[in-house]
């Protein structure tokens, strides 16, 4: 697996330590990325069953209004 550095302040590295109680910054900062990613594939999902429904929705004939 290819990897990638990147510079980030220490302060917001040190915070998600603190916050998800995890002792190495290199964890910490992966965990960050990989909640962002499951968060980014759950909204996903829930987005795509909200069209299916209103795709549903809108084939259904409309009762005659007036």
């Amino acid at each position: 697996m290819a990897k990638v550095n990147v510079s980030l302040d220490a302060e917001l590295v040190v915070e998600v330590m603190v916050l998800a109680g995890i002792g190495s910054p290199q964890d910490a900062v992966e965990a960050v990325v990989r909640d962002y990613i499951a968060r980014g594939h759950r909204t996903e999902a829930r987005t795509e069953r909200t069209d299916l429904k209103l795709r549903e929705t809108d084939i259904r004939p409309q009762d005659p209004q007036g």
